[in-house]
């Protein structure tokens, strides 16, 4: 007999994933039961070096990593700031040995890879990328044999490790600038871009547009000036220049040797300039990512490459390079974010459709990266100015929580403290084509401080549970790397890892069933995507799907109950279950269409399967 087939019907939108919040099924059982250990930190937290259980039964187990090449296109990534997550000795930072201490929760999460912001020695004028030595920690986040510990601990548990590798510039405190300013005959003095005048590459933008007015700065010591794309304080490196391209590949050699998994390229698309172009995405640039491919390939197999390329998705499909010549593994695909949030307050899929419809496919081996928020503000780059003025007017009511051209807030109070918004954002970023990319704290709806200046306000301490120091540090507040959240709303009273985990609806365990859900079904990772017809606009339906499992997505971006009928093309007499209970959902028609109801910011994920005549007559 069809299991799936089994169920009751009588109760398919009661008992599907995801339900109205009056009739919300239990999510999880109870974390599992933790073993402390003698470390000061294992009484802050259940998970503090905490022993973790094997898995359940119901859940998918991890591949270790030396046996799955493929890691990166199934992978759930997960991005911390080491200053912010767990101070180990006291002194209000958070460094490496206290990230190590926090592992066993990442895994009881169900994420497969970590990704760290740069932890290098910095002025730290711009968060950290703006880098003083590439081959260096910055002390107060610890030492390198301390990271080297970090990715052993983290390998022993099935998870990796992911840096983030600046490469267009560094800051102006980084040795080589000095040396190049001071000494323009020596052997760094052609390591950056100089000019005697401002007026060459005027058909490049200014990409920080509300605090720079050139990319060209007088240096009074060298007397020229110098060229940057972002902050005045951190110069382009001059890849023309054979010297500084090997010496950026020694860099990464450099990192490669400690056993990390793979690095995220910083803005890469501005590496070259060449008069008459806006000096992105240049053939030089391509060369030289593809050269770098084919290092680290030879050299240190494996490796994975992940583009941050804030462009158009015919254009950042580029950066996977050819056949020949592959670049990069992942090429994050930032158009999506936007209109998933654009999509909330117009109620529509339109605009869905069209970034979809947009997006070219894949290559052979490549993948999107996927994600809602991060360490920046949410980037409207990509999107037109009308896009641009609505969003400011639906999610940013006040001008100083605007940064760059984006907006500088967290996921839950981005989206007004919704529940339901949050978990449709999140249904959407798990199933649409790419390896989703989670920020730290989203897990729990944590909030921001939109009073501290720049990007801080997105990147305060992880909070784990309701004392006053919220488990993140021994120290008083007032000695911390950045304060603690202070609003009722989202302070460490109401908001929590400890509290969250023992409550089986929390923001926390939906979050951890729905990464467990993803993760045995691999048509999220390596299937294709088919939008569907739906008779109504405000609902987005697709199906994904590879060579053994289809999989229908059906999501509901309206404030109200919705009913569309969904056309699924060659599926007649198909059935449909839910992928979290196994009930069962009406047949697909003879028509080739089925009903689905959904409520408010609702969504399914339903599998789609074909029953041989005799299982039918097994099933009466």
């Amino acid at each position: 007999m069809h299991t799936h087939r089994a169920s009751a019907r009588r109760n398919w939108q009661y008992d599907a994933m995801t339900v109205d919040d009056s009739s919300r099924a239990e999510l999880d059982a109870a974390p599992e039961t933790t073993t402390a250990t003698s470390s000061h930190y294992a009484q802050l937290s259940p998970f503090h070096n905490m022993t973790v259980d094997q898995p359940h039964e119901d859940e998918a187990a991890l591949v270790p990593v030396a046996d799955d090449p493929s890691w990166y296109r199934h992978a759930v990534f997960y991005e911390l700031l080491i200053h912010s997550f767990q101070d180990s000795n006291g002194d209000g930072v958070g460094d490496i040995p206290g990230l190590i201490s926090r592992l066993d929760y990442l895994k009881w999460l169900g994420i497969d890879a970590i990704w760290l912001p740069p932890f290098f020695p910095s002025p730290l004028a711009d968060g950290g990328y703006d880098i003083s030595d590439y081959k260096g920690i910055d002390e107060r986040f610890g030492t390198m044999d301390d990271f080297r510990a970090l990715v052993e601990a983290a390998h022993e548990r099935g998870l990796r490790i992911v840096l983030d590798m600046v490469m267009n510039h560094t800051s102006d405190q980084h040795p080589w600038f000095q040396s190049s300013r001071s000494d323009p005959n020596g052997p760094y003095g052609d390591f950056y871009v100089w000019r005697d005048r401002p007026n060459e590459y005027a058909d490049a933008r200014i990409i920080f547009v509300d605090s720079e007015v050139s990319n060209w700065t007088w240096d009074e010591e060298r007397h020229q000036f110098f060229w940057h794309r972002f902050f005045s304080h951190q110069p382009d490196l001059n890849y023309e220049n054979p010297a500084v391209r090997e010496a950026m590949k020694d860099v990464v050699r450099f990192w490669c040797t400690t056993g990390v998994d793979g690095f995220r390229l910083d803005a890469i698309p501005y590496l070259f300039e060449e008069e008459g172009t806006n000096c992105e995405n240049l053939p030089a640039t391509h060369e030289f990512i593809a050269d770098l491919r084919a290092m680290v390939e030879e050299e240190f197999p494996g490796t994975v490459m992940i583009a941050e390329a804030n462009q158009p998705p015919h254009e950042v499909v580029a950066y996977f390079g050819t056949d020949e010549a592959p670049e990069c593994h992942i090429c994050f695909h930032f158009p999506i974010m936007p209109r998933i949030f654009a999509a909330l307050r117009e109620e529509s899929s339109h605009g869905l459709r069209e970034i979809l419809a947009a997006t070219p496919p894949l290559p052979k081996g490549g993948q999107w990266g996927v994600f809602l928020r991060n360490h920046d503000e949410l980037t409207l780059e990509m999107v037109t100015d009308e896009e641009r003025a609505r969003m400011y007017e639906w999610y940013c009511p006040e001008e100083r929580m605007r940064s760059n051209v984006g907006i500088r807030r967290r996921l839950m109070p981005l989206l007004h403290a919704s529940r339901r918004e949050v978990e449709l954002a999140y249904a959407l970023l798990l199933s649409l084509p790419g390896s989703p990319f989670l920020f730290y704290g989203d897990e729990i709806g944590m909030g921001d401080n939109v009073d501290l200046p720049d990007r801080f306000g997105v990147r305060t301490p992880m909070q784990w549970d309701d004392t006053p120091t919220m488990g993140f540090s021994d120290a008083p507040q007032d000695q911390w790397f950045l304060p603690g959240i202070s609003s009722p709303t989202y302070d460490q009273r109401a908001v929590n890892v400890a509290e969250h985990a023992t409550r089986p609806t929390s923001m926390l365990n939906w979050t951890r069933k729905m990464l467990n859900t993803r993760r045995k079904h691999a048509p999220f990772g390596f299937g294709d995507m088919t939008l569907l017809w739906s008779s109504d606009d405000a609902v987005l339906a697709f199906l994904r799907r590879d060579e053994s499992e289809t999989i229908l997505c059906v999501n509901n971006l309206s404030t109200e109950p919705h009913s569309a009928k969904i056309h699924l093309p060659g599926m007649a007499g198909w059935h449909l279950y839910d992928l979290g209970s196994g009930n069962a959902f009406p047949d697909v028609r003879d028509d080739e269409t089925v009903d689905i109801t959904l409520p408010r910011h609702g969504f399914y994920w339903l599998g789609v399967t074909f029953l041989e005549p005799e299982s039918e007559e097994e099933d009466e």
